[in-house]
């Protein structure tokens, strides 16, 4: 870390919990222990996080991110993301000869379960989340026929159902809490006898990161959010230190990407990050921060979090014979491979 130096008045509040959730931490080891265990290349099906650096990083490492099944040459591995993805995928990862490896988030899966077990029931499902976010094509894909996405409250009015009795909720795991429960509040108006997902499934995470940054709100001119555009959590935090109070909030993947102009006349910057971003990137901004004259860092702490998930299954087990025998024969078709 550079020179920390503090101008009279001047402070940092930085947000706890914030950046790596268990699911996060769960899918970038398992990337970094399929290449020890396998060599490279491992592919990915999307990113693995949605975080440029942790992309980029993995890459190095020898990670091929792919948008779809079919671009990964039969005898490999491909991993499925944090987000999930619908029973289709598994079924052109057999198609096309993949051994797979499912780093989806527990939290993720107990949605798509949930989604089974209402569609099995003959329910209706609305599920509230952003269009054409991974998570949501997951969750979707496993009752298409009783799935309807409901993006957030101006959607309501156009929501139909078959049998008003039989209706359900259901959420993205990433969502902003207050938005998500106006949602289902206007739903509620809609249709008086629905009912709610046995637990709430906006993760733990989530609601955690954006309760530290409604305190920090408060106090904060100026909130600077670490992470990419493309993560649904990180732009909600966005979204909730506005609502909180706060002049201006932004979105930085990375320290150089602050606009020394956001620092005009503020005294009080906010600091936190997605779930998906290392604290090696928050580190830079409070470094930027600290030359700057931000030198004074306190703490807001909204939880304490101690919750850990055990590696996907086809890690543990070592991928048994099936990942054994594509790796034997991908190995045997490398002669004169420069990765040998």
């Amino acid at each position: 870390m550079g020179r920390m130096t503090a101008s009279p008045g001047r402070r940092v509040l930085l947000a706890a919990p914030r950046g790596y959730c268990a699911g996060v931490d769960r899918a970038v080891i398992a990337v970094e222990k399929a290449l020890e265990q396998y060599g490279a290349p491992i592919y990915v099906r999307h990113e693995i996080v949605h975080n440029k650096y942790v992309v980029q990083t993995l890459e190095k490492k020898g990670a091929i991110f792919v948008e779809q099944t079919e671009e990964v040459p039969p005898g490999n591995i491909v991993m499925f993301s944090a987000h999930g993805v619908a029973p289709v995928v598994h079924e052109e990862a057999a198609r096309g000869q993949l051994a797979t490896i499912d780093a989806t988030c527990p939290l993720v899966t107990k949605v798509h379960k949930e989604a089974v077990r209402f569609a099995n029931d003959d329910y209706d499902i609305l599920l509230i989340g952003h269009e054409g976010h991974e998570e949501v094509i997951g969750t979707s894909g496993e009752a298409p026929d009783h799935i309807t996405l409901v993006d957030g409250p101006e959607d309501v009015a156009k929501v139909q159902v078959r049998d008003e009795s039989k209706v359900v909720w259901l959420s993205q795991t990433t969502l902003s809490v207050d938005e998500t429960m106006e949602t289902v509040d206007a739903l509620k108006e809609k249709f008086p006898q629905l009912i709610s997902p046995p637990s709430d499934d906006i993760c733990y995470a989530t609601q955690n990161r954006q309760l530290a940054v409604k305190q920090m709100g408060a106090e904060a001119e100026l909130v600077i959010v670490v992470g990419s555009r493309n993560s649904s959590n990180s732009k909600r935090l966005v979204e909730v230190a506005k609502l909180a109070g706060s002049r201006a909030a932004y979105l930085v993947d990375f320290a150089s990407e602050i606009d020394e102009t956001w620092l005009d006349g503020v005294t009080t910057v906010g600091v936190t990050s997605g779930a998906s971003v290392p604290e090696v990137l928050v580190e830079e901004v409070l470094e930027y921060l600290a030359q700057r004259g931000y030198g004074d860092v306190e703490l807001v702490k909204a939880a304490e979090e101690s919750i850990t998930f055990s590696l996907p299954k086809e890690l543990r087990r070592d991928l048994r014979e099936e990942a054994a025998t594509l790796i034997a024969e991908r190995t045997a078709g490398r002669t004169g491979d420069s990765r040998e």
